[in-house]
């Protein structure tokens, strides 16, 4: 069974920083991300990171204030979230998916497991 256990979502003011943390339950995967998903709006890319190649993506949103790493170790991503701003308050979600050919990586379908989610509220 399959387990993705994250942590540090909190409440922080406009300009202040967070790091998400996702366990996997002790097994390497294809690919890991993390998603958002504010109220009343469609679950959203954030970042993802390739376990293979060590390479990641970003959506246009985050650039140069998100970055995501990995410790290889304990199977575990992190979201580093600086400058943090009122528009990425949401529930962040990690993901962990094996390999799917044609599928991207930007989207759900790419993603076999899911975490439960943890708030993030970024006052102004």
């Amino acid at each position: 069974q399959v387990r993705l256990v994250e942590s540090g979502g909190s409440v922080v003011q406009a300009g202040g920083s967070l790091r998400l943390s996702c366990a996997a339950s002790g097994r390497p995967f294809f690919a890991m991300g993390w998603f958002r998903q504010a109220p009343g709006k469609e679950r959203e890319f954030v970042a993802t990171f390739h376990w293979s190649t060590d390479s990641t993506d970003y959506t246009d949103s985050v650039k140069g204030r998100f970055t995501i790493s990995r410790d290889k170790f304990k199977y575990t991503v992190y979201l580093q979230m600086n400058s943090l701003e009122p528009e990425d308050t949401a529930v962040y979600y990690c993901a962990a998916g094996a390999y799917h050919q044609g599928v991207s990586y930007w989207t759900t379908a790419a993603y076999d497991y899911w975490g439960q989610g943890t708030q993030v509220t970024v006052s102004s």
